[in-house]
């Protein structure tokens, strides 16, 4: 899936205990420094955060098994807006009868989405491709 990411896991992960495991195994040389945090001002909940585009980063969370749609522990990373990037999504989202400012609106919505599929989109599959390589080191991964 575009923008998500989902990594199974055989036990379940308190966002404390992910964070304490990645500040031990985490290479912050080859795949930055990532910090706790909330995304944006709105956010409910706190995050492991990794910058992905300036108008993108990375969120890291976990889902505990049990209930209907979560039958698995899982660590889940997802990208969404910097505090930049959903400035910009609310700007884009006020409606216009201007034809120009229209047209303005669409072309940075269209120049938007290149970016979270394109190189948004390959950061988040090389987060998510490191993670799993050390959950799976060690011993972690559901098999």
């Amino acid at each position: 899936m575009i923008g998500r990411q989902e990594i199974v896991t055989n036990r379940y992960f308190t966002l404390d205990e992910l964070e304490a495991f990645m500040k031990e195994h985490w290479n912050t040389a080859d795949y930055n420094e990532f910090e706790r945090g909330r995304p944006t001002a709105l956010s409910v909940d706190e995050y492991v955060m990794l910058p992905a585009t300036a108008r993108y980063l990375i969120i890291i969370h976990t889902k505990q098994a049990g209930g209907l749609f979560s039958k698995e522990n899982k660590v889940i990373l997802t990208t969404v807006n910097t505090p930049q990037g959903a400035s910009e999504s609310l700007l884009r989202g006020i409606p216009t009868s201007s034809l120009i400012f229209g047209g303005i609106q669409i072309h940075g919505v269209m120049s938007a989405e290149k970016e979270r599929k394109g190189p948004a989109e390959e950061i988040l599959q090389k987060y998510a491709s490191y993670l799993k390589q050390l959950l799976q080191e060690a011993g972690y991964l559901k098999q």
